[in-house]
This record gives structure tokens, C-alpha cells and sequence, in this order.
């Protein structure tokens, strides 16, 4: 598979473009930073994302089906599509998490959105892993090159993202509730 001029280009315009902006906007002066507070700015988006991210692992689970199916008829089949499906049903309680810790203020919520991006890698290589592994064939057999880029696509863009949230004024203003039991133990 080769990528022309203009695939480097969109790749370019997709992650260059935020990554220019979000460094420029990180840098730039604020003149009073604790208004920097609340869902907005380049925050909203990663909400947005984040909301959304449930979703596109569910659409995913669903494009799945039709392989699912035809796997199923082969020899261990379907413990590899329960093993996969699992997995990817344990990623995405782990986004819902995240998507809870996120709209709770939580200060939990950047450890998990770490967790999150650790977590993208992680399950591709467990699937691949358990997929050859239960069906005895190479892994190279098993992973495409679109799979790889598009993981390697997610993992990159999500870590610009993790970036942010460490970096962020208004992320570190936003995020700042503990739980109630830790509050009343302070306070005592």
C-alpha cells in the first residue's frame, strides 16, 4: 500500500493542523487564567470525541458482524469472536468510565484518559495476540496494514489529546472534584 502526496496531505490537515493550533493556543498568554473554566474551547472538542468514542467502538463491534459470522464455522471460531467481542466490550466500559470521570469534573479523569490511550494499543495487540493464538496462524496473517495504520491513527491523534489535558490551564481549572468521602476526610 503506498500513500500518495495528496494521502500525506489530508494526514497532515487532520493531525498537523489541531497539533499547530492546540501548541499555539497552549502557549499563548492568558490574561486572567482562572476564567479558564468549564467545557469550552478546545475542551468541548475533546468532550465531544470522548462522548462519541462509546459509539465508535459499538459501530465497530457491529462492522464486525458479518466476519463475526463467517468465523463462527471455523474450528475455535467462536471462542475467538467471544474473546474479541469481550475485549472490546472491556475498552468500551473503560471509555464510559472515562466519559463519567469527564463530566463529573472528576480530578480522577486525566489518569483515565491515560489510561484510555495506553489502553488503544494494548487491546489491538491482545486481539491480535488471541486471534492468532486460538486459530494457530501468524500474526501477520491476522493483522492487515489498514488495521495497523488506522490503530497507529488513533493512538497518535489520542495522544495529541493526552498532551493537551496534561498541558491545559482550563483542564487543570475544570477537573478539579474529589469525592465526597475524601472531602469530609480532609476536612476532619
Amino acid at each position: 500500500m503506498q500513500f500518495s502526496i495528496w494521502h500525506w496531505a489530508i494526514v497532515l490537515l487532520f493531525i498537523g493542523v489541531p497539533a499547530f493550533f492546540a501548541v499555539r493556543s497552549a502557549y499563548k498568554p492568558v490574561k486572567n487564567p482562572e476564567e479558564l473554566v468549564g467545557f469550552g474551547g478546545w475542551l468541548m472538542l475533546l468532550a465531544i470525541g470522548q462522548a462519541l468514542s462509546p459509539l465508535r467502538t459499538l459501530a465497530s463491534l457491529g462492522s464486525s458482524s458479518d466476519g463475526y459470522s463467517q468465523l463462527m464455522l471455523v474450528s475455535n471460531g467462536p471462542m475467538v469472536v467471544y474473546g474479541e467481542v469481550v475485549l472490546l466490550l472491556a475498552f468500551m466500559v473503560l471509555q464510559i468510565v472515562v466519559l463519567v470521570a469527564m463530566l463529573r469534573r472528576s480530578l480522577r479523569f486525566k489518569q483515565l484518559f491515560l489510561a484510555q490511550w495506553i489502553a488503544i494499543p494494548v487491546v489491538f495487540i491482545l486481539d491480535a495476540i488471541w486471534i492468532s493464538t486460538i486459530l494457530g496462524v501468524p500474526v501477520g496473517q491476522v493483522v492487515s496494514e489498514e488495521a495497523l495504520a488506522a490503530s497507529i491513527g488513533w493512538f497518535v491523534l489520542a495522544g495529541l489529546w493526552v498532551a493537551y489535558v496534561y498541558r491545559s490551564v482550563r483542564v487543570r481549572n475544570t477537573f478539579t472534584r474529589v469525592k465526597a468521602s475524601a472531602q469530609v476526610a480532609n476536612a476532619a
